[in-house]
């Protein structure tokens, strides 16, 4: 980081919206120097920590809490009422390697996909009638609402410290230097810019057939206005956010649907995952409609009827709609001001963040790159850091570690399974079942696997995935091998705790280093 010069006056760096690719970019640039100001409407953080990100991740790690609660029979936790007889109860699982489990669910073992994987199928009825505990959907939505005020106020104080002004308002460009902000009380006041970064997000993109009405409608936005847990959750839409909602719920307690168009849930993401995924969705009493495109959605006297385009009608008490995102770029000047927008109305910007006008860049969702927190902070960063003179690093995003927050969690780094196939590079690959990894086995934890690819001659990592409870964090160590380029020699050489799930990952590492020039 090179600092201005303190002799001169510091350039004025205007943030239209603080959300984590907007405030993460305020304190790069006033650790340069400059005078930074942002411009929010709804909240510093943004959607992603007051509607989006940060309330959703919180309502799933609290229906985590209810899956291992659901999960403690197997283990040999008991309530006080509970009456098992242990020797009719016993389920062998393929998944456990043969070991006998006590269920409290008693179902016939399956593998799933390549991996295998015990899917315990179970009557949702029993589960609900073996379940001794049950959710406060309003209190659950009253903390989830509070932490995401908290982890507001939180970023606004860092901001604040650092003597970053905040104007709350609506930000608009008035040419490429200037951004006139719309306040709540109805006035304005124009901030003459020498650079310019637009962060401005996305919002839920939303169905003309299905017009959220906030109670039975509903986009994920509106999901924490509920007071009561929906009796029959219709999620149209199974890409990350439908599959994490529809995931959630169906853990809380709710009878869910999952609609998917396409022939498996996350379309996008391992094959393998995605196939475990669903298997894990069915065995857990989920309804998933493959194949399946709603038409449209109404509401009914008792709650709500989905319409699938080859005609048949889905009953529930309420449907979410998790069909994507719409960036925010709409009636903000940006176009007059000369920036240039893609077909879906995505501002076009460089690797770093560079827009068509000089001095105004963009980052986060608004750019359609990936929609992730973690690309738009590093967006952010690399643009005010070019935009004030500073040495850059492109954005790389074949090392963009992500997650999807499901039980289990999904993580992937580097490049994937389908595009090595794609381009026909030359790759090997191992997969290790969790249920191998003797930690596993104490936790309980039957679904999941570690997938590593390298190059067959160099050895080198070019990607993984991991899918386990907490894989967020196990896919560090393969995103430093792929950040790093390191061989599979070199993560194979490295320690792991035993027992561990990271040791899984060393151990696809070894045996893949014993595959490299073969």
């Amino acid at each position: 980081m090179t600092p201005l010069d303190p002799t001169v006056v510091p350039p004025h760096v205007v943030v239209v919206g603080g959300g984590p690719g907007g405030y993460e970019a305020a304190l790069v640039a006033r650790s340069h120097g400059a005078q930074v100001t942002v411009v929010e409407q709804q909240g510093m953080g943004g959607a992603a920590v007051l509607t989006d990100v940060v309330p959703s991740k919180t309502l799933i790690a609290t229906a985590e809490w209810m899956t291992i609660a659901d999960r403690a029979p197997e283990l040999g936790i008991r309530m006080p009422d509970d009456v098992v007889d242990p020797l009719s109860d016993v389920n062998v699982s393929l998944a456990t390697g043969g070991i006998p489990v006590v269920s409290a669910y008693a179902a016939p073992a399956q593998a799933l996909g390549g991996a295998g994987v015990q899917a315990a199928a179970s009557a949702a009825g029993t589960a609900e009638e073996k379940r001794k505990h049950f959710v406060d959907l309003q209190a659950v939505n009253k903390r989830v609402l509070a932490l995401a005020k908290a982890q507001s106020a939180d970023i606004r104080g860092r901001l604040e410290r650092e003597g970053i002004r905040i104007v709350h308002g609506k930000g608009r460009l008035d040419g490429p230097a200037r951004v006139v902000a719309e306040l709540a009380d109805g006035a304005t006041e124009v901030l003459e810019a020498d650079s310019i970064l637009l962060a401005l997000g996305a919002t839920p993109r939303t169905l003309p057939t299905a017009v959220p009405d906030g109670e039975r409608i509903l986009t994920w936005t509106q999901m924490y206005n509920l007071r009561e847990l929906p009796e029959r959750l219709i999620v149209v839409g199974s890409g990350v956010t439908g599959a994490e909602f529809a995931g959630a719920y169906n853990a809380l307690g709710s009878d869910v649907v999952l609609v998917s168009s396409r022939d498996r849930v996350l379309p996008g993401e391992d094959e393998d995952a995605a196939e475990l995924l669903e298997g894990v969705f069915r065995s857990r009493g989920m309804t998933v409609l493959s194949r399946s495109r709603a038409a449209g959605a109404v509401r009914t006297d008792d709650g709500v009827e989905v319409t699938l385009s080859d005609g048949r009608v889905v009953h529930g008490s309420h449907v979410l709609v998790a069909v994507g995102g719409v960036p925010s770029t709409s009636g903000l000047g940006l176009e007059e001001a000369g920036v240039r927008l893609s077909e879906s109305g995505h501002v076009v910007v460089d690797r770093v963040s560079r827009t068509s006008v000089r001095g105004v860049y963009a980052s986060g969702d608004c750019t359609g790159v990936l929609p992730l927190a973690s690309v738009a902070a590093m967006q952010g960063r690399i643009a005010v850091a070019h935009a004030l003179g500073d040495a850059v690093q492109p954005l790389a995003l074949r090392t963009v570690a992500s997650n999807i927050f499901t039980a289990p969690e999904i993580a992937t780094v580097g490049y994937s399974e389908e595009k090595l196939r794609a381009q026909n590079s030359k790759f090997i690959t191992t997969t290790l079942p969790l249920a191998r990894n003797p930690r596993a086995k104490m936790l309980g934890i039957k679904d999941g696997f570690v997938k590593l690819f390298a190059h067959p001659e160099a050895g080198v990592v070019l990607g993984g995935v991991v899918v386990a409870p907490r894989a967020s964090e196990l896919i560090f160590p393969i995103t430093l091998a792929v950040q790093h380029r390191l061989t599979v020699e070199d993560v194979a050489s490295a320690f792991t705790i035993y027992p561990s799930l990271s040791g899984s990952i060393a151990e696809g590492a070894r045996v893949l280093d014993a595959r490299v020039g073969k």
